[in-house]
């Protein structure tokens, strides 16, 4: 067990879980993670109508019950799906927000039908259905889907955006001790202090908010047609899911398909999403983000995101501190996630190479090749009733398919 100071001497190497640090530097990795995943975080409930404090409490208690159910070993937050938007957006519109939380906790519950599956089938089942040529493509694309999200921030204020990316590198490749651990939060700091010194920061949010407030807490409600709108989407994002929990297996050095077990993973990510459904949040997901994180940082402790966790439950009553966090102007987070997605792109690419596999095979080639242009180029299929798969889903699916269609030789 390693203890971490805050001296100035080098790292020697991740920091992971039984190694010891402060608790103010324990607050201060927890805080980074908050940082990292607020923006997308609250971006889904004002697209669809939810409640912001809700989303930040669900995040939270769903990533403490996702800690739990996976003994506390897989260093993962959950926050707002994107995949979600759309139908969520049409439910709330047509029938209310109560039930679009019903057909939320359907969502979730097919997870755990799903964990049940993969828990009988076995791991064997799995290794065998994501192999690396399949699992190292998908999580390239996990990184390069969210490449245009973080230039298309950056690109308002390019100017900002690179001096925030540059304060992120110098603190990476040189800093000393603690402060090489926090890149991310020593980033957004300089990048906001730049934008208040060019006077492009509206602070007036923060003085219009109360102090203290809670949540709107919401009942559900069951409607048939809304659950069949919302609850099919999960068939996407159980994949996403997957990829993701491959992409941190891969970030921290560690196989969380064997231990904790994909069956774990996906019952803390679906209860998780069903709570959500319950108090009136945004279905969750792992969050991209944070790995990216992980990467930069090596800090692979998952008490952090834990941390990080009761920030965002306390952040959700304390409306001033949400109002500030909101302030942080677009091309400050832009700078840091060109990097931050950068890094999960570049994970992938470490996956393919550390398990050497063969790209002199012609059916190797057409698997990632069909993986990285479907999931790059945003191919999308209609599906019944109206759903659509696409993105980084439907690229799976496709790459699962073909790694068990065509021949070794």
């Amino acid at each position: 067990m390693r203890e971490l100071t805050a001296g100035a001497r080098e790292l020697s190497g991740p920091i992971r879980e039984g190694d010891r640090i402060s608790l103010i530097q324990l607050f201060i990795l927890g805080l980074q993670h908050t940082f990292t995943m607020f923006g997308a975080t609250v971006l889904v409930p004002l697209l669809t109508g939810l409640d912001v404090g809700v989303a930040l409490f669900t995040a939270g208690v769903g990533t403490l019950w996702f800690h739990l159910v996976t003994k506390r070993k897989v260093p993962v937050f959950l926050g707002s799906s994107f995949a979600f938007i759309a139908p969520v957006a049409l439910v709330v519109k047509q029938w209310g927000v109560p039930a679009a939380q019903g057909g939320i906790i359907v969502a979730g519950l097919l997870y755990v039908l799903m964990a049940a599956l993969v828990y009988f089938l076995g791991r064997e089942f799995m290794e065998n259905l994501l192999p690396p040529v399949v699992t190292g493509p998908i999580i390239m694309v996990i990184g390069l889907n969210l490449a245009p999200v973080a230039i298309k921030s950056a690109s308002q204020n390019w100017t900002v955006a690179l001096i925030v990316l540059l304060a992120v590198m110098m603190v990476s490749m040189y800093g000393r001790g603690f402060f090489k651990l926090v890149p991310v939060l020593v980033g957004l700091i300089a990048g906001y202090a730049v934008c208040l010194i060019m006077g492009i920061v509206d602070l007036k949010p923060v003085q219009e908010a109360a102090l203290f407030a809670m949540p709107a807490f919401t009942k559900p409600e069951f409607n048939l047609a809304a659950i069949g709108l919302i609850a099919p989407v999960a068939v996407a994002t159980m994949v996403e899911h997957v990829g993701d929990v491959l992409a941190v297996g891969a970030t921290v050095e560690k196989d969380f398909v064997k231990d904790p077990g994909l069956h774990r993973t996906l019952i803390g990510d679906g209860i998780a999403t069903s709570l959500a459904g319950l108090f009136g949040g945004p279905a969750n997901t792992t969050y991209s983000e944070n790995t990216g994180v992980l990467a930069l940082t090596g800090v692979w402790k998952p008490e952090v995101m834990r941390v990080a966790a009761v920030m965002a439950i306390l952040l959700s009553c304390f409306q001033k501190l949400t109002a500030l966090i909101r302030t942080v102007p677009e091309p400050v987070i832009g700078g840091i996630s060109i990097i931050l997605f950068g890094m999960i792109a570049s994970i992938g690419v470490r996956t393919v190479v550390e398990n050497a596999v063969d790209f002199k095979k012609t059916r190797n080639l057409i698997i990632s090749s069909v993986i990285l242009v479907v999931g790059i180029g945003g191919a999308v299929i209609n599906l019944w009733g109206g759903i659509q798969i696409g993105g980084m889903g439907l690229a799976a699916i496709l790459g699962v398919i073909l790694n068990q269609v065509l021949p070794e030789e």
